[in-house]
């Protein structure tokens, strides 16, 4: 199935196919599946961010082994049985482009402008790329690794938490410490 709909690559790990799409196919390759193999669920688009570095925190043990990229994920499914695949596409850092889903899933509208306000990736002839959580005026994208994190520069990864004793029942009980 993974050739029918034009994959780069695909893994079959944890019961769930990954199929990895060139970004110039991804709508053509989510039509088909909709169309062609019963997948018409759309339940969620996301993107991550693969950094050799961080703002704050620890980096990528070995950086030259990573390609810096975007990937955006997709997961489709079948209402008619269990089937379910996630659909990958490397979208470029330099580069962070890639065609909106939302003519064929109405519902992923409001993942990509999450995912677009917050990595910065852009959804060609997305409806209305408007922001969702962050205040007008704010700058930057912070779920790409090199958002600095100001709680992070506070307080420095993984940082100490301060946890404070839980209470005895016994002191609960006798009215004391609550």
């Amino acid at each position: 199935m993974a050739s029918r709909l034009g994959a780069v690559r695909w893994v079959a790990e944890f019961g769930t196919p990954r199929i990895y799409v060139d970004r110039d196919r991804w709508v053509e390759t989510l039509r088909r599946a909709r169309d062609e193999e019963g997948l018409r669920f759309f339940s969620w688009l996301s993107a991550i961010d693969w950094a050799k570095e961080s703002a704050v925190g620890e980096g990528v043990a070995d950086p030259d082994s990573l390609e810096e990229r975007f990937e955006v994920v997709c997961r489709l499914s079948s209402v008619e049985s269990a089937d379910a695949m996630h659909f990958l596409a490397v979208v470029p850092k330099d580069d962070p482009v890639i065609d909106s889903i939302v003519p064929l899933f109405a519902g992923a509208a409001w993942h990509e402008r999450e995912a677009h306000e917050m990595f910065g990736i852009d959804f060609r002839g997305h409806p209305y790329l408007a922001k969702l959580y962050l205040p007008d005026g704010f700058e930057g994208h912070p779920l790409r690794k090199d958002f600095p994190l100001l709680s992070r520069e506070v307080k420095p990864w993984p940082g100490t938490v301060d946890v404070e004793d839980k209470p005895s029942l016994e002191n609960v009980e006798a009215g004391g410490e609550r």
